[in-house]
């Protein structure tokens, strides 16, 4: 039985996700010390298609290593789940590689499908890729992820389990402290015996590492720029992407890839939405995002820390990652 398509519901208000963006700026470079972006404002609508350009690329494994595991261990995964079940997804991009845990579920359920995402573009790409499939309801949510989660639960029926997907490696790019505050959080939003499904990049030799952050090609390189691109945009502000470079350095104190863009002259950068001026000296750096990774099965201690426990554990062994079963407590 094929349901009926769901248009995607709006933003709740995008006048507060702009005081966000300003706030963050003011915090991030309006202060002495290291300047920072968090890494989520990188993924606007044209950072989105590029990073799909990215996870395309031969130099970046680990998308097509979630998509190997979701494709062969989909059913098994299945499973272990409660029925029915919501589905709810993270930062679900295009949702290339969710068609498979959605196949599985339409095969014992109708299944109603939540891709959150704050970009639209990525959102209207989900719903091309899986807005019709057979037996999957597709509502997307422009929403940041807690509040698309607790629109998600408020929608659960009374018999009604809720899985989260957070695949790819989207948790790495929180400090490990704040990583785990984050699925407290989301514990703290679901009942016992709902699910996520977690994606851990895994260690690996940083030799294969590093062209996965910075590909011959540019294209991780422009998906960085593109931060200040909007920057610009979005807040009149007047970098000068040119004269930043993209640096990828591996940290084995943190476990982590580490990006940033460096000034390559001093220079003054007015940013007028956030009433600030900012200044670079040649060689500074902006730090833009981390990829923390994993050992595998640490994520076992991640749920026993946060409030689940991990009922099942899928790696690739071509390029090393994980997939992670955690059932509420």
């Amino acid at each position: 039985m094929k349901l009926p398509l769901v248009a995607t519901l709006p933003a709740d208000s995008v006048a507060a996700a702009r005081a966000e963006l300003i706030a963050d700026v003011r915090a991030g470079l309006g202060h002495p010390g290291p300047k920072t972006l968090p890494p989520k404002y990188l993924y606007d609508d044209v950072g989105s298609a590029l990073f799909e350009a990215i996870s395309r690329l031969p130099e970046y494994g680990l998308t097509r290593a979630d998509e190997r595991i979701l494709r062969s261990a989909a059913p098994h995964i299945v499973g272990r789940l409660e029925l029915p079940v919501l589905v709810a997804e993270l930062g679900s991009g295009s949702g290339r590689k969710t068609r498979w845990i959605l196949q599985a579920l339409a095969r014992r359920q109708e299944t109603t499908y939540f891709p959150i995402d704050i970009s639209a573009a990525a959102l209207a790409q989900c719903e091309r890729e899986l807005g019709r499939l057979p037996g999957v309801r597709w509502i997307g949510l422009e929403r940041d992820y807690s509040s698309g989660v607790a629109e998600v639960v408020a929608r659960r029926g009374r018999d009604q389990r809720v899985l989260v997907l957070f695949l790819g490696s989207t948790i790495g790019n929180f400090e490990r402290t704040e990583a785990d505050a984050f699925l407290r959080q989301l514990r703290r939003a679901l009942a016992p015996g709902d699910a996520l499904l977690l994606g851990t990049d895994l260690e690996k030799p940083i030799a294969r590492l590093l062209p996965a952050y910075d590909d011959p090609g540019g294209s991780t390189a422009a998906f960085n720029r593109n931060l200040l691109v909007r920057m610009n945009r979005e807040l009149g502000a007047d970098f000068d992407p040119a004269r930043f470079e993209h640096e990828v350095r591996w940290s084995a104190a943190e476990r982590r890839i580490e990006i940033r863009l460096r000034a390559t002259s001093a220079q003054r950068v007015r940013i007028p939405a956030a009433d600030l001026e900012v200044t670079f000296a040649a060689g500074e750096a902006l730090w833009t995002e981390n990829s923390h990774k994993y050992a595998e099965h640490e994520a076992v201690e991640i749920a026993r820390r946060t409030g689940f426990r991990c009922e099942g554990e899928w790696v690739d062994r071509e390029w090393p990652f994980a997939e992670s079963l955690l059932i509420a407590h």
